[in-house]
């Protein structure tokens, strides 16, 4: 499938930031006088959670909680730091990995017509793209991570050069063709290692099965069903496309002090499958309660977003947390549910009790949102909701 509607999105959307992208020394100091924390029904816990922003950590904080167990909504912090006006609660913003839960959604609803085998290769699906060295690897296992296939190679390893080449356009096919000429990390099945790559294949595979596009696919099957109007899928533009809180990210500037920059203008088609697609907070919200109470993927297949493997982390040893779409971690003493992500200035999360009780969305103007920590904005966020681990 070619990706010429990605180049022409470029050439309409264009690359040049309004304004100058770097945070002037003023607005890069302690917490703006004008930040709030507005709520809508008490508790004190998430209210305290997101105080006090912006920080060094995050400039703005979206929180919707639901459920049975009771309704909470919050926001806090600026919507940029030049006006220091008042976050949007209702912005929309990038989510990142939870683009894998729409994936995994869409791929077991294919499986559910009988369209899409999981314990098919996913070489007899893409013969001509995946090599013999790979033919054992399964869909499952792109699904839940234990393939065994290496991430592909991007240009630059800092922040600094991510940055530089933040509007390079990066085509799915050449992704999984970088990845698929190194060796692989393990026998597939054999152990967990989360990756992008794999939701970048089976959205390959979702778009040959259904001779259609990725986009139109979820579009069809989830977005319009939930009435999901403010998500949707960016292509090549690198902007948000309409209301939005600016997220920064604090890196080396170029008079060589290191500061905040905003990168509210960043191109995604390296997430594409994986990791490209922008919500807000109410329809996260609204698609989590729909999958958690079975009404996306329907039946026995549901299961598989809440079945760990039966293996190893590749790094740490630990015990799989990742299933099909979602992920698991103990937090108050009962199994949490969700997915969180990642795209350069903004963290994103949903979660939930297996049966829907207590639900979370939150987004999270992070200034480091791919370091190797979890944001401390949305640690807090996650233990105010439901306890600690």
């Amino acid at each position: 499938m070619t990706r010429t509607r990605l180049l022409a999105a470029v050439l309409v959307a264009g690359v040049v930031v309004a304004g100058p992208s770097v945070v002037p020394a003023a607005a890069s100091g302690p917490a703006a006088p004008t930040a709030v924390v507005s709520a809508q029904s008490p508790d004190t816990a998430l209210e305290t959670a997101i105080a006090g922003l912006p920080t060094a950590d995050a400039t703005a904080a979206l929180v919707r909680v639901g459920g049975k167990e009771g309704t909470w909504q919050g926001s806090s912090g600026v919507h940029d730091l030049r006006t220091n006006r008042p976050a949007d609660p209702a912005a929309r913003f990038r989510a990142g990995s939870v683009t894998k839960v729409f994936t995994a959604a869409v791929a077991l609803q294919l499986a559910s017509e009988g369209r899409l085998d999981l314990d098919r290769s996913a070489r007899s699906y893409l013969p001509e793209l995946i090599p013999a060295s790979y033919a054992g690897v399964t869909v499952r296992q792109l699904l839940n991570h234990t393939h065994g296939i290496p991430a592909p190679d991007f240009p630059g390893t800092t922040v600094e050069e991510a940055y530089a080449n933040r509007f390079q356009i990066h085509d799915p096919r050449d992704m999984v063709r970088s990845a698929t000429s190194k060796a692989p990390e393990f026998a597939p099945g054999e152990r967990q290692h989360y990756l992008n790559i794999g939701y970048t294949i089976a959205g390959l595979i979702i778009e040959r099965v259904t001779d259609d596009s990725y986009e139109r696919q979820v579009a069809r099957r989830v977005l319009k069903p939930l009435g999901l109007c403010d998500t949707y899928f960016p292509g090549a533009n690198p902007r948000i496309v309409g209301p939005h809180n600016h997220g920064y990210q604090r890196m080396r500037l170029d008079d060589g002090t290191v500061g905040l920059r905003d990168v509210s203008v960043w191109g995604s088609t390296d997430g594409w499958a994986a990791g490209d697609i922008v919500s807000t907070t109410a329809d996260l919200e609204r698609f989590t309660q729909a999958l958690f109470q079975g009404r996306v993927v329907r039946g026995p297949l549901l299961d598989e977003m809440f079945t760990l493997p039966k293996v190893t982390d590749s790094k740490t040893g630990k015990p799989a947390a990742y299933s099909v779409g979602l992920s698991m971690k103990v937090l108050g003493g009962r199994e949490v549910w969700g997915k969180t992500g990642g795209r350069w200035g903004y963290n994103a999360a949903i979660a939930g009790t297996r049966g829907g009780s207590r639900t979370l969305v939150y987004s999270v103007n992070s200034t480091d949102a791919k370091g190797q920590d979890m944001n401390k904005v949305a640690e807090t966020i996650m233990v105010a909701t439901y306890g600690r681990p």
